[in-house]
Order: C-alpha cells, then structure tokens, then sequence
C-alpha cells in the first residue's frame, strides 16, 4: 500500500502572494483543510491549514475596522503559511506506514506529496489513512469481525487459519497489533464471512491457548 495509491492528486495549490482572505474562501469552497505554497513549477515552498489562515486576538488588538480591513486586504499566503524548513514531505512511493509515522511525529494531519527536487504531486491526509484502516479491516463489508488474542509463538496463527479454512469459510480482511499492556501476545482481528456465528465462535474456541476476545457482526453500507 503506497501513497501514490490514495493520496489526492493534483490537489489545490496556492502561490505565497495570493491573499489569506482568497485562501480561506477557497479552503471554504473546496472543503479541504490544507493548501500547498507553490512557486514556479509546482515546487513546493510551505503549507496553509485552516488554523494558519485564523487571525489571532492578539493580531487584532488595538486595530480599527478600517486597519484591519487594511491589513486583511494585504496579508498573504506567505507570510502566515509553514515553511519549507519546518514541513515533513513525503515520496509517492513511500508506504501508507511511513506516512502515518510522519504524522504522528510531526503532530500534522497532511503531507505534501513531492517528488522531482520538490514538485508536489499530491497530498494525503489523516482522513485518507483513517479510510484505508476501515477498508483493510473490511469495515464495510458484511460478516463476522471477530478478535482472537494468541501467544506470540510460531505457528499460531496458521491455526486459526487452518480452521477457517478447513470449513471453506473465507477471510476477507485482516489486521493484527501487538496486546494492550500485554508484549507477549497479540490481537487478531479476522472479517470472516459465509459462516454462522455460533459455529464460527464454537470452532475458533477448540484451539488451545487461544481466546476470542470480540466477535460482533458488520453489515455493508453506502460510501
């Protein structure tokens, strides 16, 4: 799973002498939360948020209607956007891993995607990470999402598949996380389908050292 794979392409780009008052009501009318700074050429030099283009009390103090009517019609995009410098950046071909670990780290919810010496070819964003989590666990497929908590030892997880299996059931997502406060076991989570609850649930319970934590059923929904 790459980023060239689900990030937006071609997303709405800014140049840093457009005004912030422009920027807003393109946000606005776009709805989208981040804009990309771009020079000459597509090439990246920052980024706009809805939080960057939001005037500060203290911006305002001591100003009349006419001097801030001045000064919004003078403030631009690049005064107030995040630098270059201060931005993470990601490739096309990066993972979806590699994303998500920049978000967290840099505590942003987009990365410009660039590639080239710096032109921006997309954006992806925390929304589109949190659609593509849904989708691998099968959130909106119909069947049994069910929890099995193993010991992390070998071979484990071959038996819950040998059952499902064995029974001709089939496995349409699957994810798997290390235990709450628990390193030596892990979670699994299986979307199982063309089984019945009870046979699914009485099955899974014959492997031993194993516990079935959740099982609950999801049906299909539109988009």
């Amino acid at each position: 799973m790459l980023v060239k794979d689900y990030m937006t392409r071609h997303p709405i780009m800014v140049e840093p002498g457009r005004r912030v008052v422009d920027a807003q009501r393109l946000m606005a009318e776009s709805k989208v939360g981040h804009l990309p700074v771009v020079a000459d050429g597509k090439r990246l030099l920052g980024m706009v948020s809805r939080a960057a283009l939001s005037l500060r009390p203290e911006q305002l103090e001591g100003l009349s209607f006419w001097d801030l009517t001045d000064y919004m019609a003078r403030l631009t995009v690049g005064r107030v956007m995040t630098p270059l410098s201060d931005i993470h950046t990601i490739s096309p071909s990066s993972t979806l891993e590699e994303a998500a670990d920049l978000m967290i780290a840099g505590h942003v919810t987009a990365l410009p995607v660039v590639e080239d010496g710096g032109v921006v070819v997309g954006i992806i964003t925390q929304t589109d990470l949190l659609v593509e989590l849904r989708n691998l666990l099968g959130a909106i497929e119909p069947g049994w999402r069910v929890v099995v908590r193993m010991p992390d030892i070998q071979g484990e997880f071959g038996k819950v598949m040998q059952v499902i299996t064995a029974r001709g059931w089939g496995v349409m997502a699957m994810g798997c996380v290390r235990s709450p406060r628990r390193a030596e076991l892990w979670d699994v989570v299986l979307k199982v389908r063309y089984c019945e609850r009870d046979e699914l649930v009485a099955e899974l319970k014959k492997i031993p050292g194993q516990e079935i934590i959740d099982i609950r059923e999801t049906t299909s929904y539109t988009q």
